[in-house]
């Protein structure tokens, strides 16, 4: 079989790799139907992460169950199912209590295991699940090719805007402002507006993403940034700021941003990857009251609430991808996200 290695910065490569074996009586064996680009995954192509030995990437993706472990109960051969962007048993004790991403068992997809290797990465045409009653969640159904797309974002981003959402008390009333308009950015303005949030500002300079945005449920839109962006969020907002800002991008100027948009005893949620440097400060968030909540989203445990949204139709987050490629083509796809062609890459085998 083949699948996306990562060599070095810059480096993606599409190989041939051994076959998935079953090993534990409760993984499975997923064919991979579709997978997509992360916007994560681009911190190790730029070189901001490392890579210090060629390794499979890639974490979200959706398929069809080939074989299951003597132990799986759950998950059936067959079965169409979406894989969160790592590994969980959920039956640990956090993830019962909400919190899947920090699982007791689990793991990352792509990333050094515990036997000293890596994980199966998810852009690849097999990926072997370890937890699998845990970890995949069968959709009802085999859905026609239209909708998976809307389904592979429940592995990641529109979890993770959802979290977003959650984590800011996003709301009937509130009102909800976004920095990032990346695919989790834009998956936040639908999570909010989906939890009835009163009025949504995506902050974006993108005319196409603004318009997703706005059909995602913003009621405006804001392209300044810095001490200009706040202003202008101010002036929309009483002169104080937003209930909730939903930081979406992992920066230290976006977490600035953030901060300095939410009014006094507002809320920020973020689930920004922090790789550039993010920090709080204690003193501003003394002075204001402001809260900060999130972090790396629990998509796990929220997938069965969105599935049947997505399912029928009246949630529709696969809008997200706007370029669509073969998996063979894959560093064409890392290259059309790093220089902003796209927003999102979908892959199918």
């Amino acid at each position: 079989m083949h699948a996306t290695l990562i060599h070095a910065a810059g480096d993606i490569r599409w190989e041939e790799v051994p076959d998935p074996v079953l090993s534990t009586g409760g993984d499975a064996i997923v064919r991979v139907v579709a997978a997509c680009v992360c916007g994560s995954d681009l911190w190790p192509f730029r070189g901001i992460t490392a890579t210090h030995e060629p390794h499979r990437i890639g974490h979200e993706f959706v398929g069809i169950v080939e074989e299951v472990g003597t132990e799986v109960s759950r998950i059936r051969v067959g079965d169409f199912v979406i894989a969160p962007f790592y590994d969980c048993d959920m039956t640990c004790v956090n993830c019962r209590n909400g919190f899947s991403t920090s699982c007791l068992n689990g793991g990352w997809w792509g990333a050094a295991d515990r036997l000293g290797g890596f994980a199966d990465g998810g852009q690849g045409e097999r990926v072997r699940v370890p937890h699998a009653d845990g970890s995949l969640v069968a959709t009802p159904g085999i859905p026609d090719d239209g909708l998976v797309p809307h389904l592979l974002t429940l592995a990641d981003v529109m979890g993770t805007g959802h979290h977003a959402a959650v984590s800011g008390g996003a709301g009937p009333g509130r009102s909800v402002v976004v920095v990032g308009d990346g695919a989790v950015g834009l998956c936040a303005v639908l999570a909010a507006h989906r939890l009835g949030a009163e009025r949504i500002v995506a902050m974006s300079r993108h005319p196409e993403r603004q318009a997703l945005a706005r059909r995602f449920g913003a009621t405006d839109i804001v392209e300044e940034r810095g001490t200009e962006g706040i202003a202008r969020i101010r002036e929309l907002f009483d002169g104080v700021g937003a209930d909730v800002v939903l930081e979406c991008v992992g920066t230290k100027e976006s977490m600035d941003q953030a901060l300095r948009s939410a009014r006094p005893g507002g809320q920020v949620g973020f689930v920004g990857v922090p790789n550039g440097g993010p920090e709080l400060p204690m003193r501003t968030l003394f002075d204001s009251n402001v809260g900060v909540r999130g972090g790396v989203a629990p998509v796990r445990n929220y997938v069965e609430e969105l599935l049947p949204e997505v399912w029928d139709g009246r949630l529709e987050p696969g809008a997200v991808f706007d370029l669509e490629l073969p998996m063979s083509e894959v560093a064409e796809a890392y290259a059309a996200m790093d220089e902003r062609r796209a927003i999102k890459v979908l892959l199918r085998p």
